[in-house]
């Protein structure tokens, strides 16, 4: 009640409840007081007078899904925001080391509520992690005292290990700009889902904006083949040498030759005013994001398997990978779109990126600082 009201503000003082004096007593106290209270409660409050800065707003995006309901760590649960991955949340108080207060910037009541801290959120994953390693190692144990024991030391051992291991995602720090343009469109999705078909029709319709950046490999040239026109034929040496010198953004082996994009290759796409389209792997946002490339991220999604109608193997296994994609690297997209009939994938992409380039968007904040 009192978070829905405004009646309460941070760094307010209670000192009276009920006209009984609450100075000096712990939240616990506090809270075993009002619960066994009945009727209507008087508080006597002294307000703080601390001003907020209102040119110090910080905008983070919220890079996991959180419910208050569901939490069992939340002081009160009726006082926590609900928050999906993608959510924009304006941070209002940073005071408390565990419980953030935060609201959702689209939220129409504009009411604050308590989010998890980065540290809190981390420490959770790292305990939820931990604890599945320590159920899997020991349900390879023999339960003999020896044995026993030899689990015990390689567990201790293990913990800094599963700590590294983490990718661990919270909140990223974004700030909202006038429209721009963004220079790179990156097209993420399991293998066969049909980014490449989506590339090349937008390619074809649009040569005016859209380009690829010309792949680089080691394998000798075709009969006829034009050196820059589909492929750019550079030597192992060189091509190792620019691979050292982390000139390259991607590249792999295919029948004892080497094939990889440059960087370069995308900065004279950029060069040209137009959008470098790319396929590529989740890893590679890791070079990407960034306000040198501004990609625009799009996730393909399997299609929706339908009982009955489209069971078949391949499919499912689509579904499997791009479940995974999506669970691991959901953070990272800025839209999802289900590829059910590609000539509608084809159409609702077109207009996203007409409004992303049209309209103000929220970015990384580091890409402006």
């Amino acid at each position: 009640l009192v978070n829905s009201t405004g009646t309460l503000h941070v760094g307010d003082e209670i000192r009276e409840i009920n006209g009984i004096s609450v100075a000096n007593q712990t939240v616990e106290q506090l809270q075993k007081m009002l619960r066994e209270m009945r009727g209507s409660i008087t508080f006597k409050i002294v307000p703080s007078y601390r001003t907020q800065s209102s040119s110090c707003e910080i905008y983070v995006r919220a890079q996991f899904e959180y419910d208050p309901a569901k939490d069992d760590l939340i002081p009160c649960k009726e006082a926590g925001i609900r928050f999906r991955v993608g959510d924009i949340i304006q941070i209002i108080s940073k005071d408390d080391h565990n419980w953030w207060q935060g609201k959702l910037e689209n939220s129409k009541n504009g009411t604050a509520g308590l989010i998890p801290s980065p540290e809190l959120q981390e420490w959770r994953v790292a305990c939820i992690a931990m604890e599945k390693t320590k159920q899997e190692q020991q349900a390879s144990c023999t339960w003999f005292g020896k044995k026993k024991k030899q689990y015990k030391d390689k567990y201790l051992a293990k913990h800094n290990a599963v700590f590294d291991q983490l990718d661990l995602v919270t909140y990223e720090e974004v700030v909202k700009l006038p429209a721009f343009k963004r220079k790179t469109l990156v097209l993420l999705g399991a293998h066969g889902v049909g980014r490449r078909h989506i590339k090349n029709t937008l390619i074809t319709k649009h040569p005016d904006r859209f380009a690829y950046p010309i792949p680089h490999t080691t394998r000798p040239p075709k009969k006829d083949e034009e050196n820059g026109k589909n492929y750019y034929f550079v030597s192992h040496d060189q091509m190792m040498q620019d691979i050292s010198n982390n000139e390259y953004l991607e590249y792999g082996s295919h029948e004892d030759a080497m094939y990889g994009t440059k960087l370069e290759t995308i900065r004279k796409i950029h060069e040209q005013g137009l959008i470098a389209i790319l396929d590529v792997e989740p890893q590679a946002l890791k070079v990407l994001r960034t306000a040198e490339f501004a990609p625009f991220v799009v996730f393909i999604a399997a299609p929706t398997i339908t009982p009955g109608i489209n069971e078949d193997e391949s499919l499912q296994r689509l579904q499997k990978e791009s479940e995974i994609l999506q669970r691991t690297y959901a953070h990272y997209f800025d839209l999802t779109i289900i590829n059910n009939e590609i000539d509608e994938t084809i159409r609702h992409l077109e207009e996203a990126i007409e409004l992303v380039c049209t309209a103000s968007q929220w970015v990384p904040v580091s890409w402006v600082y």
